[in-house]
């Protein structure tokens, strides 16, 4: 309270001035009372008057001011405080009244005050200013209480602000978190297929393609560990991780798999998620090649169309049967539309479905977007190494 009382203190030159110009508009009024009347009391005992009271509330705002502190109308008191509030208003406004008598008396204004003494001024200023007096303490206590609403206000809206702000960091760091457990998720499900692969190998004592297959995998391994606290990657790099994926796959199936890569050179800049392409192509793999006895080909295409990055994966293998749900029932394909509503929402879409000459095509489709503090690499690729 001693504080919020030396800040009303020295606001005292504001609260005399607002004073000064409502003591000025009441000043207007009395001069043309005084015209219409034809008072011959001299103009300037209106405006001495006038200014006279104003300057007694300007002396007692800071009082009423701390009182309005002391003893705030609240919901659960409204009664009690109003009552005393109105005693006090009326106490402050006769108060205010006697010493407008007193100066009257003093300075010998309005004449027709003079005659009837201090008594009489004061009875016929009671008559005529104790309703105004009592209008203008509540006055100051409604603006009193309208600048303390508008403080609590404005720090109510503060503090939502910052709870806000600290929701908004936890849910980025939950999606952050959600986004991690699905790329850890996802890569040791690629490194387990892999190294059941390399296990293959093995055991049909192929120890040459088991190495050069070790070799693609732990390439593939140190780029992606490179990026590993990164969500998204340009294209280039992204098509970098396939080409080593791609490297793998070639090993495991020979001049069965043949790929071909078509990207436009417009989305080779854009941001994609880390390793977004190589479950939809091991699938296109797993269920084109894998199962067809004869060669098979993977198409794979790159575009930007309306502000959209769209990514294509198809195969020629024997198509989805009616029925059919394992294309969508593996952990990759789960993850990774898991991770497309998690960085995109709705803005992203991942279709998978037969193809009318025969197969099934993957279409993704992602906001597009680029980083430029990102170095961009120049990427071509004409399949993988055999």
């Amino acid at each position: 309270m001693e504080s919020a009382f030396k800040r009303d203190l020295r606001n005292y030159p504001l609260y005399f001035l607002l004073w000064t110009v409502l003591g000025l508009f009441y000043f207007t009024q009395g001069v043309t009372q005084r015209l219409l009347g034809h008072d011959p009391t001299p103009w300037w005992h209106y405006l001495v008057g006038w200014l006279l009271g104003v300057y007694v509330w300007a002396f007692l705002t800071p009082i009423i001011l701390l009182l309005g502190r002391q003893f705030p109308v609240e919901r659960r008191n409204w009664l009690r405080r109003t009552a005393l509030q109105l005693l006090l208003s009326a106490m402050f406004s006769a108060f205010e009244l006697s010493v407008e008598a007193a100066l009257y008396s003093r300075l010998r204004l309005f004449p027709v005050l003079i005659i009837k003494g201090f008594r009489g001024s004061l009875a016929q200023l009671l008559v005529k200013g104790l309703h105004g007096g009592i209008v203008n303490y509540w006055i100051v206590l409604g603006l009193q209480w309208g600048v303390l609403y508008y403080r609590r206000y404005q720090e109510r809206s503060r503090e939502v602000l910052k709870y806000e702000l600290r929701a908004s960091e936890l849910q980025s760091q939950l999606m952050s978190a959600q986004l991690n457990a699905l790329k850890m998720q996802l890569q040791p499900h690629f490194l387990f297929n892999t190294l059941n692969a390399i296990t293959v190998l093995v055991r049909q004592h192929k120890s040459k393609d088991a190495e050069q297959m070790l070799g693609h995998l732990s390439d593939l391994l140190r780029r992606v560990l490179e990026d590993v606290d990164t969500q998204e990657v340009s294209l280039c790099r992204e098509l970098e991780y396939l080409q080593l994926y791609l490297a793998i796959e070639q090993v495991r199936f020979a001049d069965r798999l043949r790929v071909e890569l078509s990207t436009d050179p417009e989305a080779h800049e854009a941001l994609v998620p880390q390793l977004i392409l190589q479950p939809i192509v091991e699938n296109a793999i797993r269920h084109g090649i894998g199962r067809s006895s004869s060669a098979g080909r993977v198409l794979i295409t790159a575009s930007k169309i309306d502000g959209k990055v769209e990514l294509r994966v198809q195969d020629d293998g024997p198509g989805l049967l009616p029925g059919d749900a394992s294309h969508d029932q593996g952990i990759g394909l789960a993850n990774t539309r898991a991770r497309l509503r998690q960085l995109y929402g709705q803005d992203a879409r991942l279709e998978i479905k037969n193809c009318d000459r025969g197969g099934v095509i993957a279409t993704m489709s992602i906001p597009f977007h680029h980083s430029h503090s990102e170095i961009e690499t120049t990427y071509a690729f004409d399949g993988p190494d055999r």
